[in-house]
């Protein structure tokens, strides 16, 4: 037996999940309780002090959260097995961003590519009465991966489930960690690594060059994890392709239906040429049928266990009540061994 893990992930609160939340994290961790070993800590957090780097609802800010972790339940997180905490119940996540910031550099926050991309969109703004809260100009934006550093580091996890888009942060991390332990001359956080999800990015069904994403305003642009059989077939039937013949994958010219093959690989946890194969005599109509089919059959027995935990939400408290004082014992023990290097007790 190896040295034993902490493995740790994080969420935003949107509400219900869709198939791309679904395919890129939530069967990945599901999995991971099975192929972790017994003693190893696995720890899952609704990130919502993230989520308000863009403005929020309060009360739908509230229910998604409560939906968020419905969801987590209903894709098999065993909260007798893993912990489900919610990040703004933990003070130590933001003692420790602050902690963390103080010995960041500026230059390194400055590279993040999602800072640049935002900040681009924001060149054109004049003066300080200008900018809007949704621009991407806010100071929390620009700390956004301190404060994400601090999810990771706190618990002292060891590994990190991510997909490729998060790579850079998590190289963040580690540098933060390095640094900080030089600094004090004691390895008090150890370096993480990454578990990178199996499955690929999955696309919009309306524009194969965007990522699926509750943002965008279009519901048919999504597979989300609590849609009807009926819903799935209409989404599926109406998902953008191409007048080109046949099944084919190639993201380049054909990006649209590739996207399309890559969600039933995924769904059905095979090769992609397995099922270019099995398709390669069909059309796009046929494809669709088949794909919304094996959708089906996967997410129903997800959506029936959403509907029934929405009715329990009860329960639902509870496994949040207990899993934030679980992640509390762990933050705080190690915050205020920071806090004694740091000097600050």
């Amino acid at each position: 037996m190896g040295p034993l893990k902490l493995i740790l992930s994080g969420i935003q609160p949107t509400g219900i999940p869709h198939i791309g939340n679904f395919l890129g994290a939530l069967s990945n961790w599901a999995s991971l309780q099975h192929t972790a070993n017994v003693n190893d800590n696995l720890l899952y957090a609704i990130v919502d002090l993230h989520a308000l780097t863009v403005p929020q609802d309060p009360r739908q800010l509230r229910k998604n959260k409560l939906d968020m972790t419905i969801a987590l339940l209903a894709c098999g997180i065993d909260p007798k097995r893993s912990i489900i905490f919610e990040q703004s119940k933990i003070p130590a996540h933001s003692e420790c961003a602050w902690i963390l910031s103080c010995i960041t550099p500026v230059g390194w926050l400055s590279r993040m590519t999602q800072w640049k991309v935002k900040s681009q969109q924001n060149k054109k703004i004049q003066s300080v009465e200008d900018i809007d809260s949704t621009s991407g100009s806010c100071l929390g934006l620009f700390a956004y991966p301190v404060l994400q550093a601090a999810d990771i580091l706190l618990y002292k996890a060891t590994h990190i489930p991510i997909g490729e888009d998060n790579i850079q942060h998590l190289e963040l991390t580690r540098d933060i960690a390095l640094k900080i332990n030089k600094l004090y001359k004691k390895d008090i956080f150890p370096i993480p690594q990454s578990i990178l999800a199996p499955a690929k990015r999955v696309m919009s069904l309306r524009d194969s060059s965007k990522k699926m994403s509750k943002s965008d305003p279009s519901e048919l642009s999504r597979i989300n994890l609590d849609d009807t059989p009926s819903e799935i077939i209409s989404k599926i039937k109406k998902a953008t392709t191409d007048s080109i013949k046949g099944i084919t994958y190639d993201p380049v010219e054909r990006p649209a239906i590739a996207n399309l093959i890559t969600i039933y690989a995924a769904i059905k946890e095979v090769a992609i040429e397995e099922i270019v194969k099995e398709y390669s005599n069909s059309n796009a109509q046929q494809f669709k049928e088949a794909l919304a089919q094996v959708l089906i059959e996967k997410l129903t027995p997800v959506r029936n266990e959403i509907e029934k935990l929405k009715i329990d939400s009860d329960y639902v408290q509870q496994v949040l009540k207990d899993g934030n004082e679980k992640a509390s014992l762990l933050a705080n023990k190690n915050l205020d061994e920071l806090y004694n290097l740091c000097g600050l007790k």
